[in-house]
């Protein structure tokens, strides 16, 4: 019984990890470029909308379930080392609730609150728009590459088992 929890918390997280490096991936490729070309107003206005809209979505509950799920396999592997794929699972657990999550809550999350706080087509929006692009940007890609990595570790626990 706890063999196939095991493997369904694996699917589930190397799954979960794959659908947001996908997300963050599309953040960091084209997306943040696309608003930071639109203009200051529109660009805070337009990521503004997509923060409110993403919790709001699936986005949400994947994103707090597959953490749960690596910070469970990571904590579970660590005592039953000796089977295979244990290595792999504490490091995509391990890899993904720092990479991502702790990322997410410490950096990406303040910045969305200082702009949705911001008067979009104020003077001060114009410095903290531009600090914003690349700030939250550089952290994106610190999260896209964590849930990349964290899926491929998963991937091979699979593959190990």
């Amino acid at each position: 019984m706890l063999q196939m929890l095991m493997v369904g918390l694996l699917w589930f997280s190397a799954v979960g990890c794959g659908l947001l490096a996908g997300l963050y991936f599309a953040f960091s490729a084209f997306i943040m470029t696309a608003l930071g070309r639109i203009g200051q107003a529109a660009g805070i206005a337009a990521m503004n909308a997509i923060n409110v809209a993403i919790v709001q979505s699936l986005f949400l509950p994947i994103f707090l379930a597959t953490t749960a799920a690596s910070a469970a396999l990571a904590v579970t592997a660590l005592f039953r080392w000796g089977e295979p794929g244990a290595m792999a699972m504490v490091a995509g657990g391990v890899l993904y609730v720092l990479g991502m999550f702790v990322v997410t809550m410490i950096f990406n999350v303040p910045l969305n609150n200082a702009l949705a706080a911001a008067d979009p087509a104020s003077p001060e929006a114009a410095s903290l728009w531009a600090r914003y692009l690349t700030d939250w940007t550089l952290w994106n890609h610190v999260r896209t590459v964590a849930s990349t990595a964290a899926c491929a570790l998963f991937i091979a626990a699979i593959a190990a088992r």
